[in-house]
């Protein structure tokens, strides 16, 4: 049987997949929405095309659209979409023993199930990119998205209880069921399940907990945690509770995990309520990481953190706040395809 292991994000990248906001709630509801959205979707992207090939997967409607905001370097491939969150509706890559690509198909069914979603295009997608990227397409049984999971690359993976195990997506699986179904498509071999996400994640537009606004694993051994200072914000006990929970696990080596905070944005409150602004949700690139922003007094603070714990690369940061207005942040609307290297 072929063993297949998902890279660290940190690996080389051939190149890095988004999608592109053409309808519904994430592209708005009027003419300024709608723009506000295509302008940080592009800005992402023209800020991740300064370091490696981006490939954008566009609905046939929003073609000329996405070319009026998109630098002329990224790579349109026309696809029917619902909506524009790559990193859970497109594919997990992953690569074999001898270096060929795989692209994980999770089933995707609209984060659980939500009932203001809609996903009849966006469950192909995950086929459409791994065959765009002429890899191995690997189907897989499970509910899952890339935001609901982040790998050291050498068999760690970080996962949260409230999404894998999530009624809606997987009834009845227990964690048995969904470590075997890692370790075969991912090469996971210890599944560390952190309790829960950030409470906005629980609300209407939420994920039920998604890992990639919650820890990251910059380095094998490592992890990087949001860390909620204020006692005002609900997310302060959440924070303590996963790292607490974290200071006691081990990675597939055995190794005890070093835990490394990084500062929650000091802004609290949207209009909607506590906010789940996280610096966490950043893109891994090829000599750089792209950052989310929220024009905050801990920008600087956190952007720093980021530098010291991926040394050597260049930290972007770009305003997401129209992300997150929508539902996520710069992590969730990327996916990284890892360069493969047949052997001879």
């Amino acid at each position: 049987m072929t063993r297949w292991r998902m890279p660290s994000e940190t690996a080389e990248h051939a190149c890095t997949w988004m999608a592109w906001p053409h309808a519904g709630y994430t592209l708005g509801d009027s003419p300024a929405a709608a723009d506000a959205a295509r302008r940080t979707w592009a800005a992402v992207a023209n800020a991740v095309v300064e370091f490696e090939p981006v490939r954008m997967v566009v609905d046939p409607s929003a073609v000329q659209d996405a070319t009026a905001y998109l630098d002329p370097r990224v790579t349109l491939h026309e696809a029917p979409l619902d909506d524009a969150w790559m990193r859970d509706i497109g594919p997990s890559f992953v690569l074999d023993e001898d270096g060929r690509l795989g692209a994980v198909d999770w089933v995707f069914n609209g984060w659980g199930g939500q009932e203001w979603a809609t996903w009849d295009q966006d469950a192909r997608i995950g086929r459409f990119v791994g065959q765009e990227a002429g890899a191995k397409v690997i189907d897989s049984p499970i509910v899952n998205e890339g935001g609901g999971i982040h790998v050291d690359g050498e068999g760690t993976v970080l996962v949260t209880e409230t999404v894998q195990l999530d009624p809606g997506r997987n009834p009845g699986a227990s964690r048995t069921d969904i470590e075997a179904e890692l370790a075969r498509t991912i090469g996971a071999t210890r599944v560390i399940w952190v309790p829960r996400g950030l409470t906005r994640d629980y609300e209407e537009f939420g994920t039920r907990g998604h890992i990639d606004i919650v820890a990251t694993m910059p380095a094998p051994g490592v992890v990087l945690v949001h860390d909620q200072e204020d006692p005002r914000h609900p997310d302060h006990a959440v924070s303590a509770e996963v790292i607490s929970f974290l200071e006691t696990q081990v990675d597939a080596s055995g190794t005890p995990l070093s835990i490394v905070r990084i500062p929650a944005p000091a802004t609290l409150l949207d209009h909607e309520g506590p906010v789940d602004y996280s610096y966490v949700n950043h893109l891994v690139v090829n000599g750089g990481v792209i950052a989310c922003t929220f024009d905050d007094p801990h920008d600087a603070r956190a952007l720093e953190v980021l530098r010291e714990v991926y040394p050597g690369r260049r930290v972007v940061g770009v305003d997401a706040r129209e992300i997150y207005a929508r539902g996520g942040g710069i992590h969730c609307i990327t996916q990284q395809q890892p360069v493969n290297r047949p052997a001879e």
